[in-house]
């Protein structure tokens, strides 16, 4: 029997190395389910509980393989509902590919059932490149093109395809006109930057005194000439969101994380320096940066469209990173006067005691920086770690100590709610044989993690160490929000929007054959956490912590000082509350010494 359009398909994605496909079933791509039972589940369908969590499965498993994510939907409402995993792939710049359905040819512009316009639906988020197959000969090409496309602009890109068509014969394209042949796999390339432009950052660099620098994810796999141009330049190093794994926090002169959730080590970097590197990083927040005026800027960036958004740089080079400091270490001269770097280096132990002080203060029932704390003491030196957005993100930023092999990330640019469980279930089919963490607000967990814990509990035995942990600050408060509220609009907590409904998360586990271990005694935390990284199975911690515990930024404004007073002076319900934990963290910046654990 002949091939139809749906067997090429899958054959030319498993060419493609693809091996799992995220995604959920609909009759828009039936045509595609049954090819896939025909091909013995070759790539394996991986059945999520919600569409917008198979787009995040992709961007889970592209984050940590540095591979193309596949994810795949029905037609109408499966394909909208992929859209904010695909956002979350687009400002992150993760490459991932949506194969989604549309209504029979026959059908389409009769307004018809599930009939929306998918191309212009899909056409900002995935604006690199969107098509849809009408006739097979088109089908190499496409999906060639797709992953390709993916790949170079490191982007989400859609092929849609009408129900009917995956059911035709296939035909191959032609040696003829109007037919456009196509060819598997590419050869990457990476770009080398202007040698006149290295010879001028080098001059900059060279003549600096306080050299800063800032690395984001662009930055990965450059540890060797990153150490060695901070030790040239004795500059002191800070980290955006998206490369907090991207150089080892024991690292002496390494600052740790940049901005609102950032350390105190890192404001103090950006705030002394005269010169200003930035490799590999789109961290979008000027005021986090040194005043204009204050510092000359380099910039290295793969890419020219998105270089010196941030700085007013003096040089802007767009090349590899790697390639791109191999060439500029030579020309380097190392720099006898070290007091820059070991200012930096005191202002990094100052900040590494404060956080410990800061995660081991009291709180009611338990200080969720110390959470993270302890987990940090005990983390495998190849975990792979995913925080939510919201507090969680805050203390991730914070209180995780990176090390060894360990791979994070987070919505970085799109911030949404929800990512973490995908990103590790996305993780843990990239890295079976590695453990995955995912650091969760309640708020986020009832969004639909909770839902998702389904699909680890189905897959789970499947990969090689079955440890995935989800941790679940249980505080039945939208915390981020609700402290945006008084630090930002000067609002005390409004109960009707933030307060959540309490629920049993570890009763939750347990119910579907899974860990799950409920802890209200800061005394049994380290346990709890020695149990998780134990078990012969994926663990949910239920942690009661305390929603009062500021967020305190490593500069609080003076607006939002104000901002904060008039909220709670308006009569916010934990006013008491938040004017102790405030006092017990920020005097933990002054006082010497560790605190006993």
């Amino acid at each position: 029997m002949s091939d139809t359009v749906a067997d090429v398909v899958l054959s030319r994605l498993r060419e493609w190395g693809t091996r799992q496909v995220f995604g959920y079933p609909g009759d828009g791509i039936n045509g595609l389910l049954a090819a896939w039972a025909d091909a013995d589940d070759d790539p394996q369908f991986v059945q999520s509980r919600h569409e917008e969590m198979s787009a995040f499965e992709a961007v889970g498993f592209a984050k940590f393989s540095g591979q193309v994510g596949v994810c795949a939907a029905t037609s109408g409402p499966g394909g909208i509902h992929l859209l904010n995993g695909l956002y979350d792939a687009k400002l992150d710049h993760v490459p991932v590919v949506a194969i989604v359905g549309q209504t029979e040819r026959s059908a389409m512009g009769g307004a018809y059932q599930q009939e929306i316009d998918m191309l212009s639906l899909f056409k900002d988020v995935c604006s690199d490149f969107v098509q849809m197959c009408t006739v097979p000969e088109q089908i190499p090409n496409l999906i060639d093109r797709a992953f390709r496309v993916a790949m170079t602009e490191r982007a989400p890109t859609a092929l849609i395809f009408p129900s009917d068509v995956f059911e035709l014969e296939y035909s191959p394209p032609q040696h003829e006109f109007k037919h456009v042949p196509s060819s598997l796999g590419m050869a990457t390339a990476t770009t080398d930057p202007a040698p006149d432009a290295v010879a001028r950052a080098a001059a900059v660099l060279n003549e600096g005194n306080k050299v800063a620098m800032l690395v984001g994810q662009g930055a990965r796999g450059c540890t060797d000439e990153l150490t060695e141009v901070a030790d040239r330049l004795g500059a002191g190093c800070a980290k955006a969101l998206l490369g907090r794994d991207v150089l080892s926090d024991t690292l002496p002169w390494v600052t740790g994380s940049i901005g609102l959730l950032g350390t105190t080590a890192s404001y103090h970097l950006m705030r002394d320096c005269d010169t200003l590197l930035t490799i590999g990083s789109n961290f979008p927040y000027s005021q986090f940066l040194p005043e204009f005026g204050q510092a000359r800027g380099v910039q290295i960036d793969r890419s020219g469209k998105l270089i010196g958004m941030r700085y007013p740089n003096e040089v802007n080079l767009v090349g590899d990173a790697k390639r791109t400091l191999q060439q500029l270490i030579p020309q380097l001269e190392r720099k006898q006067d070290r007091s820059w770097q070991e200012k930096v280096e005191k202002q990094v132990e100052r900040w590494h005691t404060t956080a410990q002080r800061q995660a081991m203060t009291d709180a009611d029932p338990i200080n969720p920086m110390r959470i993270f704390h302890e987990f940090s003491h005990r983390a495998p030196s190849d975990a792979i770690i995913a925080a939510d957005s919201g507090s969680a993100a805050n203390w991730y930023a914070r209180h995780i100590t990176f090390r060894g092999d360990m791979r994070g990330s987070l919505s970085g640019t799109l911030a949404t709610m929800g990512p973490a469980v995908p990103y590790v279930i996305g993780a843990k089919w990239a890295h079976p044989g590695r453990p995955g963490i995912a650091f969760e607000g309640d708020g986020a967990m009832q969004m639909n993690g909770l839902a998702e814990m389904l699909t680890v509990a189905h897959y789970w035995r499947q990969w090689t160490d079955p440890r995935l942990i989800v941790v679940v600050l249980h505080n039945n408060d939208l915390n981020q929000v609700t402290w945006e509220q008084r630090a930002m609009a000067a609002s005390p907590k409004f109960e009707a929007s933030q307060t959540l409904p309490d629920v049993d998360y570890a009763a939750f586990a347990r119910g579907i054959g899974l860990g799950g271990i409920n802890v209200d005694d800061p005394a049994d935390l380290g346990h709890a956490w020695d149990r998780a990284l134990s078990a012969d199975r994926p663990t949910l911690l239920d942690i009661r912590c305390d929603p009062s515990v500021p967020p305190i930024p490593p500069h609080a404004t003076l607006d939002q000082a104000k901002s904060l007073s008039t909220a709670l002076v308006k009569g916010d319900e934990d006013s008491w509350d938040i004017v102790k934990q405030g006092a017990k963290q920020k005097v933990q910046q002054y006082l010497p010494g560790t605190k006993g654990e």
